[in-house]
């Protein structure tokens, strides 16, 4: 598999949009990533092209869960959750270290709603769902063990079930790396500026380099959209479903803040809302909002100072003794949901059901909606509906997405850095283990990143933007204070000669990404 970085990108842009395509998919998030993994390793000659980055919209700030939907049991979603169960095992069967399981416990407070009869029986069907019983009922006294400091007035017990937890742009990572292996290609920097249509059919499409601000047109005997909530940009539209952009907000604390090993999921007090603490990547993580999201989306989503109070009031009605405030804030993020609306919009944003379409006309396929724990289904649905455009069949034998590495890491990293990187780089961790031999098993700060794993991104993971490196490659971004400031001398010493930028293209870049996470990544101003 070819060294895939800027240099290699440059060289061979030209030549990939004179090719033959059967699919072009338009979209570098999970969904995206998971077609054009299904289409390489079907043989299909497949191109993705990503406008920003990969993983840079919704697939980077989500709330990093992969679950079956509990709630969408309460609004008939079955058929929904059952996928998105059998899926979730999936994941954690074939990339441990990158899909783990989390315990979640919901606290059942005396006139609440629902009691642990009710939430039970909703468990109940779950568990069914997935085939294995999954919960347990834990009264006050066995409660204060796995859930210190939680609120105790009125408190009777909670139940306990499990999800699963993952880094949601290393998975987009990670598919992305498979398919490759395949066959497929990925550019990120690549804007489409419109589909080509030739006698009402699509036929391919112009995008422009964000890197040279060329325009190359490619030709392809399918599209398939995968652009989340900017899906209503180029598409055909006609009937009344459209695109509800929902922003959901997440705060990060530092873990000896709120130490909590399990999330805690539970009712908001103000308007009976979901909401979550939970452990993430030795952080702990306040979310999340649901709220129509009104700005342009050519710009980072960002929390809002009302979206911040709504948060700290959950934390607070959960967890009184701690008395965690806005100063204790690590970081933030913002992720943009696509959400499907039949043009309702006096609904509430969390009433919108979160199911998917597929919107078709001759020769491009647009997806719309969706969850990240069912992308694999998601990217067959659009693969059968490009198939008759490419004239090619679509099985599926239920093949897995990851395959497994044998490489062997030091063992003195220990058993849960090993899995760790097993899980978060795959097939590159024979490269990652040369460069731990080079580089050292160091972390970064106080997160579990290795200083190996950034330069192993600067040499193969087609970095184009500092943020691309520090906010989606890897996390340092959200998970050491200021978004890493501290370390941005060292990171400029190990990564600036492996870019190949200029001193002038790396202070332009500390400054654009200081400036980006300053606006997008840290608190607001308070209101």
């Amino acid at each position: 598999m070819p060294t895939w970085n800027a240099a290699w990108r440059a060289q061979v842009l030209p030549e990939l949009a004179q090719r033959d395509w059967d699919l072009i998919v338009v979209g570098g998030g999970i969904t995206g990533a998971g077609i054009l993994r299904e289409a390489s390793r079907r043989g299909w000659r497949c191109l993705l092209l990503e406008q920003r980055d990969f993983a840079w919209g919704t697939s980077s700030r989500s709330s990093k869960m992969v679950h079956g939907g509990l709630r969408y049991i309460a609004k008939g979603q079955i058929g929904l959750t059952r996928d998105s169960v059998h899926e979730r095992q999936r994941l954690l069967d074939e990339a441990p270290g990158l899909v783990d399981p989390l315990g979640f416990l919901f606290p059942h407070y005396q006139g609440g709603f629902p009691g642990p009869r009710v939430f039970g029986g909703l468990l109940a069907v779950y568990d069914a769902l997935a085939g294995r019983r999954n919960h347990l009922y834990y009264p006050l006294q066995q409660l204060r063990y796995l859930m210190p400091g939680i609120r105790e007035d009125g408190l009777s017990g909670a139940t306990r079930f499990f999800d699963a937890v993952t880094d949601d742009a290393r998975l987009v990572m990670r598919v992305l790396g498979e398919a490759r292996i395949d066959g497929g290609e990925a550019l990120n920097g690549l804007r489409v500026v419109e589909l080509l249509r030739e006698d009402g059919r699509v036929i391919g499409l112009q995008a422009e380099d964000s890197e040279s601000g060329q325009r190359f047109s490619f030709r392809a005997r399918a599209v398939a959209q995968a652009t989340g909530a900017w899906a209503d940009g180029l598409r055909r539209k006609d009937g009344r479903e459209h695109i509800r952009p929902l922003r959901g907000s997440h705060l990060l604390l530092p873990h000896w803040r709120l130490p909590v090993a399990q999330a805690l999921s539970f009712m908001h007090p103000q308007d009976r809302r979901p909401v979550f603490v939970f452990p993430w990547e030795g952080a702990t993580v306040i979310g999340t909002t649901d709220l129509d999201h009104a700005d342009s989306l050519d710009h980072d989503a960002r929390i809002t100072a009302p979206e911040v109070d709504y948060l700290l009031a959950a934390c607070v009605s959960q967890f009184p003794a701690a008395g965690v405030t806005r100063s204790d804030v690590l970081s933030t993020w913002a992720g943009v949901r696509p959400v499907v609306s039949t043009g309702d919009d006096s609904k509430q944003p969390s009433d919108e059901k979160r199911e998917h379409a597929l919107w078709i006309e001759p020769g491009c396929v647009t997806l719309a909606g969706g969850k990240l724990t069912t992308f694999r289904l998601l990217a067959l649905e659009v693969l059968r509906a490009c198939a008759g455009f490419v004239g090619k069949a679509v099985d599926d034998q239920g093949q897995a997405v990851f395959r497994r590495s044998d490489a062997v890491l030091p063992l003195d990293l220990g058993p849960a850095m090993r899995l760790r990187l097993a899980g978060r780089h795959g097939q590159a961790l024979p490269r990652l283990a040369a460069l731990i031999g080079e580089l050292g098993g160091t972390r970064i700060g106080d997160s579990d990143t290795l200083w190996a794993e950034l330069a192993l991104a600067c040499d193969e993971e087609l970095v184009l933007q500092l943020d691309d490196l520090l906010l989606r490659r890897t996390r340092i971004g959200l998970l050491l204070p200021e978004g890493a400031a501290a370390e941005l001398p060292r990171i400029r010493a190990l990564c600036q000669p492996r870019l190949g930028w200029s001193d002038a293209r790396w202070g332009e870049q500390q400054q654009r990404y200081l400036a980006l996470w300053a606006n997008c990544y840290s608190l607001p101003a308070h209101s």
